[in-house]
């Protein structure tokens, strides 16, 4: 089954892009260019790695490819919060 995003997700932009400033929108600019079915499938593959900053902030980060995936703990659970270049 297909989860949908949180109503929380109304109030958020992505990475502060106010374009990015609902699920269609994360759809659009987002998952599709960067969520192919290969790197879906390595999400599912890989191990994700486990990381707490210095304020209490907790993380997960996946690499595929070239690509780094955040996953950051909030109120309702970890959302993806950066990907980034893996180098």
């Amino acid at each position: 089954m297909t989860q949908r995003p949180s109503p929380a997700w109304r109030n958020c932009h992505f990475q502060n892009d106010s374009a990015i400033a609902d699920a269609a929108q994360f759809r659009a600019k987002i998952y599709r260019p960067d969520f192919t079915a290969k790197t879906r499938a390595c999400l599912q593959r890989e191990k994700p790695v486990y990381d707490r900053d210095g304020d209490g902030n907790d993380s997960y980060s996946v690499g595929c490819g070239e690509q780094i995936f955040v996953f950051t703990r909030t109120p309702t659970g970890f959302l993806l919060s950066d990907i980034a270049v893996n180098d």
